[in-house]
């Protein structure tokens, strides 16, 4: 990037999510790389659109650090507290037209398998519900996504009907849900390091 672009940084009151074992804040340009290696990752990709340059990366960050200034929320970006990595993308997000108020995830491959999502979505949900104030999540995620189903499934939400997303992602997706009163019964049964406490950037 050219030293001269202007630094987009997230206000100073914006929400830092603290985990056992990362840490969920909005994005930063710093995040750029991670967000390109992601996009750039065959194995991520490969139920979204499929490996992207650095070009369509880029935007795809800018839109989500656009979400957070225009709406006050959008997908954390997931730090690992350890090594201080970018790892992924997870946490609440609403574009014009979706089909509900949605928590996602997104890891990158040699990440996966850790628990990582489930911990970082534990965090995002509970934040919507209790900061958000949303009555309800959904999760979208297309049939073939194994790892993705099951999860939708362990955070306890329940396959609803099959949907397709808006443009331009256009694709059919099963989507997942529940409300905050099913999420709130269920508390006792998570664990306790996929808790989070939260404080101001």
């Amino acid at each position: 990037m050219d030293e001269k672009t202007h630094l987009w940084t997230p206000p100073i009151d914006a929400p830092v999510l603290e985990t056992a074992r990362l840490i969920l804040r909005p994005p930063k340009v710093e995040d750029f790389e991670g967000w390109a290696a992601f996009y750039a990752d065959a194995e991520t990709m490969r139920y979204m659109e499929g490996p992207q340059p650095r070009e369509v990366a880029w935007r795809a960050l800018a839109t989500m650090a656009g979400c957070w200034a225009l709406c006050g929320f959008g997908m954390f970006s997931l730090i690992d507290r350890e090594s201080g990595r970018w790892i992924g993308r997870v946490g609440p997000w609403r574009p014009e037209g979706w089909p509900g108020n949605e928590v996602g995830w997104g890891i990158l491959s040699e990440f996966q398998g850790k628990g990582y999502a489930y911990e970082a979505a534990v965090a995002s949900i509970d934040w919507a519900f209790d900061v958000l104030g949303w009555d309800c999540i959904i999760h979208s995620v297309p049939e073939v996504n194994q790892r993705s189903n099951a999860l939708a499934q362990r955070l306890g939400s329940t396959r609803q009907r099959l949907i397709t997303l808006p443009p331009p992602a256009g694709t059919p997706v099963y989507m997942w849900g529940q409300t905050r009163e099913q999420w709130r019964a269920s508390a006792r049964t998570r664990p306790r390091a996929a808790r989070y406490r939260a404080r101001r950037g």
